[in-house]
């Protein structure tokens, strides 16, 4: 039986099925497609402990990881409201097919609910046909400002090199 769980990075079974989960989904060719870097594996979860707004989901089936949903609070100006923002939503190869990334997506909605927040975000590359198929089931679309929805484009810049 799957459960979904708001993890407590303070719990050391909770650390190793992130960074478990981290490293599947970082090394999939349409993520990095290369093992992560061993600083980051050290760091990543203490980084998200001292991030204030940190909400971090997790799919477990008799503890072993199987999901997760990094997701983290920010605000929407042209709301005054929270926005939870999924910045990671991840199902291991070999769970994939059973319902796994729409129960992360439920729970992250759930959560979103009780922290107050109008509306979930995320981003999608724009190639990746499963991914976007689930998101827009589940009624994710196109930002959307006055009713008139918009394609937009989530755009970064390193600070600190390639």
């Amino acid at each position: 039986m799957v459960e979904i769980v708001l993890a407590d990075l303070a719990d050391d079974a909770h650390r190793r099925a992130f960074v478990e989960v981290l490293c599947a989904y970082v090394e999939e060719p349409g993520a990095a497609g290369k093992p992560l870097p061993e600083a980051v594996r050290r760091s990543v979860v203490e980084g998200l402990r001292e991030h204030p707004t940190t909400e971090l989901l997790l799919a477990l089936d008799a503890g072993r990881p199987l999901g997760m949903a990094v997701c983290f609070v920010g605000f929407s100006t042209f709301r005054a409201r929270r926005v939870l923002n999924i910045h990671d939503l991840a199902v291991v190869a070999s769970a994939r097919g059973r319902g796994l990334g729409r129960r992360l997506l439920d729970a992250a909605q759930e959560r979103a609910r009780a922290l107050g927040c109008c509306k979930l975000t995320l981003e999608v590359k724009e190639d990746n046909g499963v991914a976007r198929a689930l998101y827009e089931s589940f009624g994710f679309g196109d930002f959307a400002p006055g009713g008139v929805r918009t394609p937009t484009l989530f755009l970064e810049k390193a600070l600190d090199g390639p």
